[in-house]
């Protein structure tokens, strides 16, 4: 075999790893995907309940309704033009509150209803932890 076809049968090797390697990524991630949609996306058409997806929006405000079992709680989602019902079980993040931003991973049911698994409240890009409130920009004057 000459330099040139062991070089040639390097390269086609190689070409094959990377499409196995990218093969056997997307079909590991195929179950793990999920989808984002807003309410006005779905108002429409639903997708398959057996589907996982992720639902974002703000909470609506005046919408969080806590169960007696102190770990479900319901809420809506709305993005500005629909709203989507949602039940969440779990503890939510120190972060989820009316008026604010949310992600709920989970399924939607046929009834236009969506059953939560995870949430993942959001906050803005202005957020800043208490302790550093105030000495961001702090500036000290150096004496001359």
């Amino acid at each position: 075999m000459t330099a040139k076809n062991q070089r040639m049968a390097l390269a086609g090797a190689g070409v094959l790893a990377i499409v196995l390697a990218a093969v056997l990524a997307l079909s590991g991630l195929k179950d793990q995907a999920a989808f984002f949609y807003a309410p006005s996306d779905v108002a429409g058409a639903l997708p398959s309940p057996d589907k996982a997806v992720r639902l974002g929006g703000m909470v609506a405000n005046h919408s969080i309704r806590r169960a007696a079992d102190g770990v479900s709680i319901d809420f809506v989602v709305t993005d500005g033009k629909a709203t989507t019902p949602v039940r969440f079980t779990g503890i939510a993040p120190d972060l989820f509150r009316e008026n604010s931003g949310v992600v709920a991973e989970g399924h939607f049911n046929p009834d236009g209803s969506f059953t939560a698994t995870n949430l993942l409240a959001k906050h803005d890009e202005r957020y800043m932890p208490p302790e550093m409130k105030g000495r961001m920009h702090e500036t000290k004057t150096l004496e001359r």
